[in-house]
């Protein structure tokens, strides 16, 4: 038996059920099962977690939780991919002549891009679980097309010039090094959240310096 807000009849097909998800709403399914999936990772361990428990910390089955990913690895991911698409504005917005760091700067203090604390307890995972490192560097490699988009669009360049896809390369290939850089040698929140974003924004900087000279 079905529950009045449970039904629901579609014009086109005439069908009783729920319905359809925005993807607002879908992309929010995903983040909160991702954020469930990290909690259990971080305190019992890859192994030791099933996707039932990740579905009973969201509130949905293990069915949903497959539905959305592939693996119990792989339900991190959204975590690891946010920014992606902010970075890659940011990038078609570089004003020619002005510095990489002075594009990036108003990204520092935002949640878009910076990981948080739980996503720094994940990158020391991936340090000891395959699986997990595979979800990260494929994160990376899906997102320099986008990068290398940016870039070429930036420059007035065809889609097929290789130069803009190097320049991607060395940008990617920079954050993730920061990144990870401030992940593995900050092991807890002694130091306090703010002054952990502050030093990831801080290491941030470092890299798009290093890397400034060669993106032109």
């Amino acid at each position: 038996m079905i529950t009045a807000s449970e039904a629901h009849m579609t014009q086109a097909g005439g069908r009783t059920g729920r319905p359809p998800l925005t993807e607002e709403r879908k992309a929010a399914i995903r983040m909160e099962i991702a954020r469930a999936a990290v909690d259990l990772f971080i305190a019992q361990g890859v192994a030791a977690t099933t996707g039932e428990q990740i579905g009973q910390a969201v509130g949905v089955s293990a069915r949903t939780v497959w539905r959305y990913f592939p693996t119990k690895e792989s339900c991190v991911r959204p975590l690891f991919s946010t920014g992606i698409e902010t970075i890659a504005t940011t990038l078609r917005q570089w004003r020619p002549g002005r510095p990489l760091q002075e594009a990036f700067d108003h990204l520092w203090t935002t949640e878009a891009v910076l990981p948080g604390p739980d996503v720094g307890a994940l990158l020391r995972l991936t340090r000891t679980e395959p699986g997990l490192r595979a979800v990260w560097l494929q994160t990376h490699d899906e997102a320099e097309p986008a990068f290398a988009s940016a870039l070429a669009e930036r420059a007035g360049l065809p889609a097929d010039d290789v130069r803009p896809a190097i320049w991607a390369a060395m940008l990617n290939a920079a954050l993730r090094a920061a990144v990870e850089h401030h992940a593995y040698r900050t092991a807890g929140p002694s130091a306090g959240p703010a002054a952990a974003r502050a030093d990831l924004a801080a290491t941030l900087r470092t890299a798009l310096a290093v890397v400034e000279a060669g993106l032109g």
